[in-house]
């Protein structure tokens, strides 16, 4: 077995690991998130006086439950439907770089890899639905389909602002180019990347079916939507899928505009002199500034959801066609005019916004 395999083995039994404890953390802060919204404690007794244990119970309970599959379901798209859904939240962190040298599959249109990848979800949600054999969960399924397909559209456009802004789909440049003061991050440079990233985070929120979105598995409509006839271990996979995905999205958002794992405090200059003769404490450092700010991002999410009611399909739909996709095209051509009319009206005063990506040092041994 050559090294190389060896250390994508690593690699993947990692983020395994870290998607699957992310998703135990992310269940446990939701319960905490909700109770305190409603005025309530959340999980208090098992695992002592925060109820750490309570989602490593519920885990150890969907193990034991009995793997049930309907008389009337189709075998096997029944049993693919979550592994696929799981499987496409998952390949999004092969590219996802967790610092400068701290990333799985280093690839040159990581973004496109990323975006791509994230939208094969929905097929195990689709296939899902219909190897249920239940017509809740087939309105769920399809539900499903045409809300992430349309959300997908508006949120491709607004994450096109920043790499325009960049001038590559390389995740590890655009985050370097983001070094130094917080006021150097994407969301700042310009008007139209300021509202590009509210529109992506909206759009991002919907495509992981988090409410006021989650019209796949409206329990007030469709029992439990596309997942009505899952139990047991096949269940829990659609929910890791979904805060995996969670995990993600947040990810590009840090990556396109919010430096990275950048701390916004610490100036460029002392950064990289901290990368060439500090490399361990630059890389834990950094790794953990990227994960807090994923975790802010998914918090939102949390928040948002216990705090706004539920849209009706017809309303999602709305809001993403006619309101979202204009913004996001309004902002894209918006974004893409800015250099020509600035240089019109200031000649010579400023550069040009569209920067060469930065010159990487080699990594230290």
């Amino acid at each position: 077995m050559s090294i190389q395999l060896i250390i994508l083995l690593i690699a993947a039994i990692v983020l395994v690991t870290f998607v699957a404890l992310s998703a135990i953390f992310f269940i446990w802060l939701e319960r905490k998130v909700a109770g305190r919204i409603q005025d309530r404690l959340g999980p208090t007794r098992t695992g002592g006086k925060f109820g750490w244990l309570q989602t490593i119970a519920d885990g150890v309970k969907l193990l034991a439950k009995e793997d049930v599959i309907p008389a009337n379901a189709d075998q096997f798209l029944f049993r693919l439907g979550p592994y696929l859904a799981f499987t496409g939240s998952f390949l999004a962190y092969l590219a996802l770089p967790f610092s400068r040298d701290v990333v799985a599959l280093q690839m040159n249109i990581a973004l496109f890899f990323m975006l791509a990848v994230m939208a094969t979800e929905v097929f195990g949600v689709i296939l899902a639905g219909y190897g249920s054999g239940s017509k809740w969960a087939l309105f769920g399924g399809m539900r499903e389909a045409a809300q992430v397909v349309s959300y997908e559209v508006p949120m491709a456009l607004c994450v096109l602002i920043p790499v325009l802004t960049a001038g590559t789909l390389n995740l590890n440049v655009i985050s370097q180019q983001q070094a130094g003061l917080f006021w150097n991050w994407y969301i700042f440079h310009n008007p139209f990347t300021f509202l590009a990233f509210w529109t992506y985070f909206t759009c991002a929120t919907a495509s992981c079916k988090r409410a006021p979105f989650d019209l796949a598995e409206a329990e007030s409509e469709l029992v439990a939507g596309f997942h009505t006839e899952y139990s047991g271990l096949r269940w829990s996979f659609f929910f890791m899928a979904e805060y995996g995905s969670m995990f993600a999205v947040s990810g590009i958002a840090t990556m396109l505009f919010l430096g990275g794992w950048h701390t916004g405090v610490i100036p460029a200059t002392v950064s990289e002199w901290m990368y060439q003769n500090l490399w361990p404490v630059y890389v834990v450092v950094s790794v953990l500034v990227f994960i807090a700010k994923c975790w802010i991002l998914v918090f939102i999410m949390m928040w948002v959801r216990w705090t706004l009611p539920r849209l009706r399909i017809d309303q999602v739909m709305t809001t993403c066609l006619k309101y979202l996709l204009p913004i996001a095209c309004v902002l894209l051509l918006g974004a893409s005019l800015l250099p020509l009319v600035w240089h019109s009206v200031f000649p010579g005063w400023v550069k040009l916004p569209f920067r060469n990506p930065p010159a990487y040092p080699a990594a230290p041994r």
